[in-house]
């Protein structure tokens, strides 16, 4: 298993942070990799289902990720897959009326063929991590 893990520290209320990053389509705007996120189904709660289109290493994938978890602004889990991936995606939020913090964690399990490529996967998704930390950043720094 692989494993994303990044913090953004930013000067906005945690109300608004939350209210965005909450909605999974965010990632359209925040998420370099993402090239484009609908939700299919339900209303951010758990069980909504959200279809994500990514690009990966040049090649386009497709990720069915489903909300698993939610506790209003502390965190909001999702699991998506595919038939070479599961990712495990938790946002977690710490903060008050002027300032938050957001905990990003992605872990990723390569499944059959491309289990074998799971060590040489290290350095491009520090790259993907390196780069969605600082969007991240940038767009809530917009809110």
């Amino acid at each position: 298993m692989k494993r994303i893990e990044r913090s953004v520290t930013v000067d906005r209320p945690l109300a608004a942070v939350w209210d965005y990053l909450s909605d999974f389509t965010s990632t359209n705007e925040w998420d370099p990799g993402t090239v484009r996120t609908e939700r299919r189904s339900g209303t951010g709660a758990v069980g909504t289902v959200y279809d994500n289109t990514s690009k990966f290493l040049g090649r386009e994938t497709q990720i069915v990720y489903t909300v698993v978890d939610v506790e209003p602004q502390v965190r909001l889990e999702l699991r998506g897959e595919n038939k070479t991936v599961t990712v495990h995606d938790t946002l977690s939020f710490e903060g008050d009326s002027t300032t938050t913090t957001v905990r990003y964690v992605a872990e990723f399990e390569f499944k059959g063929a491309a289990k074998a490529t799971e060590p040489l996967m290290s350095l491009p998704l520090k790259k993907l991590g390196d780069d969605a930390e600082r969007k991240l950043g940038e767009v809530l720094r917009g809110l």
